[in-house]
């Protein structure tokens, strides 16, 4: 019978109500008494566990199993059997996402000639603390213009007339990703907007500010680019006019 109830209450914006009690042949009285109960100990638990998996698989970048979920709700001292975690994640409608396998893409020409390294032997590495204290006392934004410049000097394509059809208009696409592993217990996680040639190579990066979204970011990030006979595809919330300026 709660089975009935809950399809009834989950379809309640769709369809009369009256009309699917008497489809499902259970009495209005009936359901709206089951409505109107508390929730069971039980109920609320699995509620909350529900919340809490919803955001683990959320901060993997969706790409935990039930079994990664579970050891990761053990970690923070959240009692819940793996099975449990499994059948949860099953009504929540949380699949984790599969890495793509490696493939060679590319083949190396026996034929020519090796390219010398001109740094062997003349370049001390340095030791990994100096690089990481050394990269913390950048600026972000200024790190990422630079480099940025530095792939986009390396990538520049030669500019056709977009009038000519056997030329195709080079793609960048313009997304935002979390960056995994940086959210922590005192801070949010770390959002960056990137702009990417369909080729693979990142062109620019800036870091989105707390509290804020990737719109105001968006036109800053393009304006370090050379957009000449480029196609800009983005999510749908860039539909703005200043955007299209």
């Amino acid at each position: 019978m709660t089975e009935k109830y809950e399809f009834i209450d989950g379809e309640a914006g769709n369809f009369p109500v009256q009309q699917m009690c008497i489809w499902a042949g259970v009495s209005t009285s009936g359901f709206y008494h089951w409505g109107s109960r508390p929730l069971s100990a039980t109920a609320k638990r699995r509620a909350e566990l529900r919340a809490v998996i919803l955001q683990v698989f959320s901060d993997s970048q969706e790409t935990y199993g039930y079994r990664r979920v579970h050891a990761a709700l053990q970690r923070m001292n959240v009692q819940a059997g793996a099975e449990l975690v499994r059948a949860l994640m099953r009504e929540l409608g949380l699949v984790p996402c599969q890495p793509r396998p490696w493939r060679a893409t590319t083949t190396a020409d026996d034929a020519a000639p090796a390219t010398p390294d001109l740094l062997a032997g003349s370049v001390t590495v340095p030791h990994p603390g100096t690089v990481c204290r050394l990269l913390g006392s950048l600026e972000g934004d200024a790190l990422d213009t630079a480099i940025g410049a530095f792939l986009t000097a390396r990538s520049r394509p030669v500019h056709h007339d977009a009038r000519d059809r056997s030329h195709p208009l080079r793609a960048i696409a313009v997304d935002g990703k979390t960056v995994r592993g940086s959210r922590t217990p005192t801070r949010s996680a770390t959002v960056l907007l990137a702009a990417m040639a369909h080729t693979g190579e990142v062109l620019a990066q800036r870091q989105i500010a707390d509290k804020s979204n990737e719109i105001p970011s968006f036109s800053p990030l393009l304006e370090t680019l050379d957009l000449t006979a480029t196609v800009i595809t983005a999510d749908a919330l860039h539909t703005q006019h200043e955007h299209a300026a």
